[in-house]
């Protein structure tokens, strides 16, 4: 039975990911920062296959090794990582951004997803196996104004996952980057601070994607053949033509 580590597991696609892989009969391990909400999850998953949770901040580069390494013995060997963790925090000018906001992004989009790989990767070098899904974004295509820093975050994920894969496809290291448009899920209420009359409107007028779509799609590049590496998958919604253009029903 293979190992999935799943970071961002709460809710949205990372949530939608290891629901669909558990009945899929993979063990999952279960990653989040808020840990009631990580115990419900293990605990749902754990009517389905073997569930571990952890609970630590990707951006917290202490947090990420103890916890990773207190994994006991027969949970250590990943072979599925999905590095999903991530946020968007604001929609203004870089005139009139806050800093705050963007080092939440760069700490989480960024330097998250590395210090988790950093942690799993040796092993899968040593196992010569193993799959690593980063979760991009259209934003990574096409960057839009005053999205500036949330757009370079998720560039820098392409980057790092094309660099991944030049260096571990030797090893026999799938890299896989998931590039998806507008999903409906919590990230627009995050990014306008709690507002959900203003995240409404994000998904108005059209039918947005939702996270079990990129949970299927996640499934599909996983579990492709062992000769077959999906590297690379952008997915719109319908209506969605490109990053900043959504023709909605009005």
């Amino acid at each position: 039975m293979k190992t999935a580590l799943i970071t961002g597991a709460t809710s949205g696609i990372g949530k939608a990911t290891a629901e669909l892989l558990a009945n899929q009969g993979y063990r999952i391990i279960v990653c989040g920062r808020r840990k009631d909400v990580l115990e419900q999850v293990k605990t749902e998953l754990s009517k389905f296959t073997e569930a571990f949770s952890l609970n630590f901040d990707v951006r917290n580069l202490a947090e990420v090794e103890n916890a990773i390494s207190s994994l006991p013995e027969n949970w250590k060997n990943i072979d599925l990582l999905i590095n999903n963790a991530g946020n968007a925090h604001g929609l203004e000018p870089l005139s009139e951004g806050k800093t705050d906001d963007w080092d939440a992004m760069i700490d989480g989009n960024v330097k998250g997803l590395l210090y988790v790989s950093k942690m799993i990767i040796p092993g899968m070098k040593e196992r010569k196996s193993g799959h690593i899904v980063n979760i991009s974004s259209v934003a990574a295509r096409q960057t839009y104004a005053n999205g500036v820093v949330y757009c370079a975050s998720k560039r820098a994920v392409d980057v790092i996952s094309e660099g991944m894969r030049l260096e571990l496809t030797e090893f026999g290291i799938k890299v896989t980057n998931i590039q998806p448009g507008a999903v409906e899920t919590d990230f627009s209420k995050i990014r306008f601070k709690g507002d959900e009359e203003r995240a409404k409107t994000v998904y108005a007028g059209y039918e947005p994607l939702k996270a079990k779509d990129i949970a299927n799609a996640i499934a599909y590049c996983v579990n492709a053949p062992s000769h077959v590496t999906i590297s690379d998958l952008t997915i719109y919604p319908s209506a969605q033509s490109e990053p900043r253009t959504i023709h909605r029903k009005v």
